[in-house]
């Protein structure tokens, strides 16, 4: 080789030497001087959404040390599963660390837990399902690329409330650009239920009990332009109807069941349908649909107010879709002792007649006022001494108040619990039923039916013996506030009190929290519209009273949508009364169906984790075999005829309501009734 050709060879390889130094050069300075490192609990933990409590940094939930198994932690984030964390990254990111786990405080509670990591709607991490005790398990994702990274934490056993997970040593590594933890995207309300058309349609519950001789009070429910005339062909002697209103009023004395075929016309067209009456002893044959003043006003309530949203329930339009109760929550009558100028007073007369205080003066002129809107009207009352607001209540002055309430003219009776736990501070199951079973003997010999709704909130399994005291609804928990995990932790734990259920007697998880709720401090409800589908939907596959709790004078376009979808209120209120079961259980993913009387199926399916997920339901699963037409319940649209499953895309805490029904010439084929379908996430 010649000396030229050295000398070209020595410059290539050099320059090659060079060019790999500068390459190394550059990626040392690039890790070492832009690359950094940020913990999690350094980042914005107020932007964490989780179902319950506030995510801490550096200790657990209860604030006490991080620690997974037998391993303590110095640094972490711990949060209540689920929760659901959202980083924005725009690419900068290069790596998240950590170890995770359930916290150590969950020993005892078996928590179960899956974690997961998105990033930009991919699936990066699966944690699978994780126990309490077990040690922490180590999460090494690269995020190259990535813009918007999710941290989830999802409970795996939806009947247990209580869940802390710890996300240990938690870091990212990136260049440039801080992440930042920013708010979960919650969509804007979005309206589902298709607007009433021009021409009449009939609503309402389809069957409808009352005793013999006793008032009874109907009011034909129906939307399309008015006005509206309506006709009733079969009404039992003794019946009669206001044409322009369609209100059938009267009472009957011989028992039977009478078919009525109502109509309703207009401009527009006629609708026709038929209503069931059953003369004979059971009332209640399909569950309550009203309004209560608690959720929203709490105990600042006067006569003043009910009369106000009992015409805003008219006016929004509730009547016509159905809704019949105003009722009177606590606070209407005095306060022994109290030196309020509205409440306080002695509470009964010398001849121990129940008295209203200041703000009911004319209870009398309410009740009358409601009944002229064709509405009907309940009232409160304890057992005990004293009622939870401490006015006055109906211990040893059961048949006495009865009496009173009847002569009122009152439809419907809450008898709560409260102060009766002075009388029995220890109770048995029949000193807890007792009190109860002696109020009801009293309404049933009244010359009226009132609807009787028990509130003992679910004490001494009260589904069991609430229908032997004459209870035609009785409360199956505590009160229900507006948060996911409260309105999910009941309404999801009510399938083993179904079978319970029926016409004539019924489940009551409490009241809905959708609109503006708030206690005596008026806000929109915290759900998102997304959980507020998913309580209304639940609530009627439970065959729950559906008992609206918000301020009525501030209905808005959505919340109108989740009250007054026909649909939806059919399922509440069918007359088959069946009892809703659980067929199938992934994770947070579950499946409800509910048989109704047209030899179809309701059925919700429902994605209790934190992101969106695919929710699958077979017919085999269902109990049921052969082509099924598939009905979207909320939208009131056919989405078609599915052979043998049906696959759903549904949004965190969401749900998609459907109606699956056998195609015309064939039937729905039941082997041993639906069974449980459960799996690992």
């Amino acid at each position: 080789m010649s000396k030229r050709n050295e000398w070209s060879l020595m410059k290539i390889c050099t320059l090659s030497y060079l060019i790999i130094l500068f390459d190394l050069l550059s990626l040392v300075t690039t890790t070492s001087l832009w690359a950094e490192q940020i913990s999690l609990s350094k980042l914005e933990l107020f932007n964490i959404r989780q179902d319950s409590g506030t995510p801490r940094a550096g200790r657990a939930v209860d604030n006490k040390p991080l620690r997974i198994g037998q391993v303590p932690f110095a640094d972490g984030v711990s949060t209540h599963a689920n929760s659901r964390c959202d980083i924005l990254l725009a690419g900068a990111a290069t790596r998240f660390h950590a170890f995770v786990g359930v916290d150590a405080e969950e020993d005892g509670f078996n928590g179960a837990v899956v974690f997961h990591l998105y990033g930009d709607n991919k699936v990066l991490y699966n944690s699978g399902i994780i126990r309490g005790g077990e040690g922490p398990k180590e999460v090494s994702v690269p995020l190259t690329g990535i813009k918007r990274l999710i941290l989830s934490a999802t409970s795996a056993d939806p009947d247990t409330r209580r869940a802390d997970v710890d996300w240990a040593a938690a870091t990212i590594d990136y260049s440039k650009q801080t992440p930042q933890i920013v708010p979960v995207p919650v969509p804007t309300p979005y309206v589902l239920t298709p607007k009433p058309l021009s021409q009449p349609k009939i609503n309402g519950a389809k069957i409808v009990g009352v005793h013999p001789g006793h008032p009874f009070l109907y009011t034909i429910a129906a939307t399309g332009d008015r006005p509206i005339s309506f006709a009733a062909h079969g009404l039992p002697t003794g019946l009669m109807l206001d044409e322009r209103v369609g209100r059938i009023t009267g009472s009957v004395t011989q028992p039977g069941k009478y078919k009525v075929h109502v109509t309703a016309a207009n401009a527009h067209g006629t609708a026709s349908r038929d209503l069931e009456i059953v003369v004979g002893n059971t009332i209640a044959l399909t569950p309550a649909l009203g309004w209560d003043p608690y959720n929203a006003f709490s105990i600042h309530v006067t006569q003043d107010t009910i009369r106000t949203q009992a015409t805003a329930f008219v006016k929004s339009g509730l009547i016509n879709h159905g809704f019949t109760y105003i009722n009177i929550d606590d606070t209407w009558a005095q306060k022994p002792g109290s030196n309020d100028p509205y409440l306080g007073g002695c509470g009964r007369d010398i001849n121990g007649n129940l008295l209203p205080n200041r703000n009911f003066s004319n209870i009398t002129g309410l009740i009358d006022y409601v009944h002229s809107l064709g509405l009907k009207v309940g009232i409160y009352l304890s057992p005990g001494p004293l009622t939870c607001q401490s006015l006055i209540g109906s211990y040893k002055h059961e048949l006495q108040d009865a009496t009173l309430i009847a002569k009122w003219g009152i439809d419907y009776l809450k008898y709560d619990y409260c102060s009766y736990s002075e009388i029995e501070p220890n109770p048995s199951v029949d000193s807890r039923k007792y009190p109860y079973k002696l109020m009801g003997t009293f309404l049933e010999s009244q010359p009226r039916d009132i609807y009787y709704a028990l509130c003992e909130y679910g004490l001494s399994e009260v589904q069991k013996w609430g229908a032997s005291v004459h209870g035609n609804s009785w409360r199956t928990t505590n009160d229900i506030t507006d948060t996911w995990e409260n309105m999910a932790g009941i309404g999801f734990n009510q399938a083993a009190l179904a079978p319970y259920a029926g016409p004539g007697h019924w489940n009551d998880p409490d009241m809905l929290v959708v609109g503006w709720v708030g206690w005596g401090n008026a806000r929109p409800t915290r759900l998102t519209p997304d959980e507020q589908y998913t309580h209304i939907s639940l609530w009627s596959l439970l065959s729950a009273p559906l008992l609206i709790g918000c301020d009525l004078t501030r209905l808005d376009d959505f919340t109108l949508n989740l009250l007054t979808n026909d649909e939806v209120i059919d399922i509440d209120q069918d007359p088959l009364g069946k009892p809703v079961s659980r067929v199938v259980q992934h994770g947070s993913l579950e499946v409800w169906e509910k048989d109704l009387a047209d030899g179809s199926k309701a059925v919700g399916l429902f994605n209790r984790r934190m992101f969106n997920a695919t929710v699958s339901v077979s017919w085999e699963e269902l109990g049921i075999t052969g082509p099924q037409m598939v009905h979207d319940v909320w939208r009131q649209a056919d989405l078609g005829q599915f052979d043998d499953q049906f696959s759903v895309k549904v949004p965190w805490h969401g749900v998609r309501l459907i109606k699956v029904s056998p195609l015309k010439g064939s039937r729905n084929l039941r082997r041993n009734g639906p069974q449980i379908t459960q799996s690992r996430l």
